[in-house]
């Protein structure tokens, strides 16, 4: 509870999702009280039923993301451990990859490192709102170009990128297609055969509603021969070999892994396959209009990325005048109990192009259980902040 104002306002949800649904945490309660085997490490029933609690997890994702194999469904710690196997794990010294000038670190940092390794970066520029043109795209790719790796969803605008335009331009140049969709899963439709996805890359804390330390990586049939795995060790099948498993998912599950996470994540998931993706994207473009409407009108704001509510998740970046996005942010939690994220959000690249860097944004990210009167209660805060 917030002191002054007796409840918090949470728009961070960019960041990760909070609440979650009763149903996430009621899943890892009851793998932790009655269940808490190591799935395929034992053939006792407890362990067991560890496995099916991942199978299950597994099969809910592959539902959401249009995936028919649900073992081509990899589970990392989050999508940043997702994008390193891609990148590390794909590139090799001579190759060249394109990426869009929207990215956030967790692309940005990896490829910077693979350039010192000999491979070739392209950033394909975007508009000031953060959308990338495919013909921008089309005309960067080069005979050595082998990956296209683009954000599906900004974390600093919003800006929804059209990635089933660039997956047609990628089959028609013979590249692989990743998408990071760290914003996007849970809270846009996903279809991995129908986008040209080859490779998809989310967190599952966010609109995925699990919790933190849970996120995945879908592979596409015939690629895991083409990635070497970041890590090597036990995954309990074939454990008379002392070579790394090359089928999936064990291939890049090394380790015991987070199962209770993965029941939450699971249940996270299996919410929004029963309240539907359209309709957390409706609620959370209701709440993204409302506020967009009310910022308009106020002196003194300005609001970054595209306009309206289609071409944007529920993300909002903007500034106010003459007051840094970091006291803005810090007045809105000590005095309004709003809380939100100032800042870069790990995503240089992006502030450069939308003409934010080095100052950077205040940002709200709103949810699927925020509520209208919370908008209207930071419309107001912005005006009492920009008016002094």
């Amino acid at each position: 509870m917030h002191e002054r104002t007796g409840r918090v306002i949470y728009f961070d949800h960019a960041a990760t999702s909070w609440p979650k649904p009763p149903a996430t945490t009621a899943a890892m309660v009851e793998y932790a009280e009655r269940i808490g085997g190591s799935p395929g490490r034992s053939g006792h029933h407890l362990s067991l039923a560890a496995g099916r609690v991942i199978l299950e997890a597994r099969e809910a994702l592959a539902a959401l993301f249009g995936i028919g194999d649900a073992l081509r469904v990899v589970f990392t710690k989050n999508a940043t451990e997702a994008l390193n196997i891609v990148l590390l794990g794909l590139l090799r010294p001579g190759d060249h990859v394109l990426a869009s000038g929207m990215e956030h670190n967790s692309v940005m940092r990896p490829l910077r490192h693979l350039e010192n390794q000999g491979v070739s970066l392209t950033i394909v520029p975007c508009d000031g709102a953060g959308l990338l043109d495919p013909d921008d795209v089309r005309r960067a790719v080069e005979p050595r170009s082998r990956l296209l790796v683009v954000t599906h969803a900004s974390n600093v605008t919003g800006t929804i990128q059209p990635v089933s335009a660039l997956g047609c331009i990628a089959r028609e140049h013979g590249l692989l297609l990743c998408v990071d969709a760290a914003q996007t899963a849970g809270a846009l439709p996903i279809d991995v055969e129908k986008m040209g996805i080859d490779l998809l890359a989310f967190s599952g804390h966010k609109s995925l509603f699990g919790p933190q330390g849970t996120g995945g990586l879908y592979i596409r049939e015939d690629l895991e021969g083409l990635i070497r795995p970041l890590m090597f060790g036990g995954t309990g099948s074939r454990s008379e070999h002392e070579a790394q498993p090359e089928f999936l998912p064990d291939r890049y599950e090394s380790g015991t892994p987070n199962t209770i996470g993965i029941a939450g994540l699971g249940a996270g998931a299996g919410f929004v396959l029963a309240e539907g993706v359209d309709r957390i994207r409706r609620r959370e473009e209701e709440l993204t209009a409302r506020f967009l409407a009310g910022a308009a009108s106020l002196p003194g704001i300005k609001v970054f990325g595209p306009p309206g509510t289609a071409g944007r998740t529920a993300v909002v970046s903007f500034q106010i005048d003459d007051v840094a996005p970091s006291t803005a942010a810090l007045t809105l939690d000590e005095e309004f109990g709003i809380l939100c994220r100032p800042g870069l959000h790990c995503s240089p690249a992006a502030h450069r192009t939308i003409g934010t860097f080095p100052r950077g944004t205040i940002r709200f990210g709103f949810g699927y259980f925020n509520r209208d009167q919370e908008v209207d209660q930071a419309l107001t805060a912005i005006r009492a902040i920009a008016g002094r």
